[in-house]
């Protein structure tokens, strides 16, 4: 059964920080792209950072440039969102995603993406 599971939100404070994961099952990810996106309660759902299949290329929304780092091991079959200098406009339902790429490119639309996890909830409030 091909499967993502995200972990490691959470409540944190201001300024905090937290790693969510994404491991997958029943595949490899050496062929497909991630993406981490997210969803706050009465918005549209955004694409916050995408890595490519190898690790060599990624991709951030410029509100969490800086702050927000990506990292994937393929061996572990799992996908890393470090966030640091966290703020309440983070706060929301975080997915990860696959996209069959064959190693070329970084989508960005969530409709490019044929796998997705059941998602984890980033509170960040004091």
């Amino acid at each position: 059964q091909v499967q993502l599971v995200e972990s490691g939100g959470g409540l944190v404070q201001p300024g905090g920080s937290l790693r969510l994961s994404c491991a997958a099952s029943g595949f490899g990810l050496d062929y497909y792209a991630i993406g981490w996106f997210r969803q706050a309660p009465g918005k549209e759902r955004e694409g916050v950072s995408h890595i490519d299949s190898t690790g060599d290329h990624t991709y951030y929304k410029d509100s969490v440039k800086g702050r927000f780092t990506i990292s994937r091991d393929n061996a572990q079959k799992t996908v890393y969102l470090q966030m640091n200098s966290l703020k309440p406009e983070d706060t929301a339902v975080y997915y990860c995603a696959a996209a069959l790429t064959g190693g070329w490119g970084i989508p960005r639309r969530g409709d490019e993406y044929g796998y997705w996890g059941q998602g984890t909830q980033v509170t960040v409030s004091s």
